[in-house]
């Protein structure tokens, strides 16, 4: 009759859960190992057992007293146990029991007489498996018995939990130290391959500004000129983010003194900027000493923003400073399309877009305001955002102290 046993109604989902844990098939494990030793000792059984039951087999995460590691699911008490409605089965004697009688584990080694088992319940309701105690004897366990082999099953499963959430955050450590090694061979390589034609614009840049000063072309020169001041700019820009790419530790540490209107000026001359955008600057100029580049990366995505999600005939940007507490305070504020109020809360979230097409017809990565923050909180700042759905919106940071 063992062959005819029954799946449960939710196998396919029951097995899915199982293989969630990866712990088929693992080594043993101390913590698993003296939850079957409390239950053979409270139950004064010589054979105590963890088992899990996948499609084939009954395969046992610890076992005291048994030298095997699995047994055919066809021949496994805890397949039945899996399928008790009460998640309990107690057996006094398995040679009396129909079910049991000519089972090859009653008439031959070991010999199982009594057993009684617990279904391992998972969080989300799905029999894995067993704790389950065994004797070469009849045997019955009393109330207390039984109840303690209940409470040492929630254990189980609550180490099983454990492990499952170890072995996780194990995998996403692994899977996130790859992806910050591809991306540093990434911004490495993307520098080095922008650093070549950088040189040769440059270079090209500063010939013709000489030979524009021969001929006292005044006009042409100029523009030479601001071509080959921003070549440079961006060459420093470049080197910065190489050297960034190699020691990260760069980008929030190594703070210079900057002073505020110099900066601002470099900053958006790093951004193309359409003919209708006007940018109110701060009154203030104070000195603040920070990361640079990191300071700079926060205003060129928010600046960045506030040009491209803007549909007014003349895009006005208003840049204000405060020094309190301590803290360098900055607002950008605009008078673009604005952000719904449902969606503030999560836009500095990685790879949250707002699926809005901007004046260039290109969608947002959800990108750059993750970037933001990660910078202005390694800034040991803080940034917040107040919009209204095409009026503008406000973008409000600190750093420093």
């Amino acid at each position: 009759m063992n062959k005819e046993l029954p799946l449960p109604n939710n196998e396919a989902e029951r097995l899915a859960s199982l293989k969630a844990y990866k712990i088929m098939d693992t080594s043993e494990e101390d913590d698993f190992d003296d939850l079957t030793k409390m239950a053979s000792e409270i139950c004064g059984t010589p054979i105590a057992l963890i088992t899990l039951v996948d499609e084939t087999r009954q395969w046992f995460k610890s076992r005291i007293g048994l030298g095997v590691t699995q047994t055919p699911r066809e021949h496994a008490f805890c397949a039945h146990t899996i399928i008790d409605p009460t998640g309990t089965m107690q057996i006094t004697d398995a040679r009396s029991d129909l079910r049991f009688a000519e089972n090859p584990l009653v008439t031959s080694d070991p010999n199982i007489v009594f057993y009684a088992g617990v279904s391992l319940q998972s969080p989300d309701g799905y029999s894995l498996g067993s704790l389950c105690v065994i004797d070469r004897v009849p045997k019955s366990l009393t109330p207390q018995q039984l109840d303690a082999l209940k409470i040492l099953a929630k254990q189980v499963i609550t180490q099983m939990e454990l492990r499952k959430k170890i072995t996780d955050l194990h995998e996403a450590n692994k899977q996130l130290s790859e992806t910050n090694e591809f991306m540093q061979r990434f911004a490495t390589t993307a520098a080095h391959d922008l650093k070549n034609p950088l040189s040769s614009i440059s270079m090209s840049a500063e010939l013709l500004t000489r030979h524009l000063e021969q001929n006292g072309d005044t006009k042409a020169l100029k523009l030479a000129s601001t071509n080959l001041s921003s070549t440079r700019r961006l060459a420093k820009l470049v080197n910065d983010m190489l050297e960034y790419s190699l020691r990260p530790e760069t980008l929030t540490q190594n703070h210079t003194s900057i002073l505020l209107s110099t900066f601002l000026e470099k900053t958006v001359s790093m951004i193309t900027m359409p003919e209708n955008v006007v940018i109110t600057y701060p009154i203030e100029n104070p000195i603040i000493t920070t990361s640079e580049i990191a300071l700079q990366q926060i205003f060129i995505n928010l600046l960045t923003n506030a040009v491209r999600y803007n549909n007014k005939p003349i895009c006005k940007i208003v840049i204000c400073y405060e020094k309190n507490n301590g803290k360098d305070i900055f607002v950008i504020q605009d008078n673009g399309i604005g952000i719904a109020n449902e969606e503030l809360e999560r836009i500095f979230d990685r790879n949250v877009t707002l699926n809005h097409v901007d004046r260039f017809h290109q969608n947002g990565t959800g990108i750059g305001l993750f970037t933001v923050r990660f910078l202005v909180e390694k800034l040991n700042g803080k940034i917040c955002v107040e919009s209204e759905i095409n009026q503008g919106s406000c973008f409000k940071f600190s750093i420093g102290a």
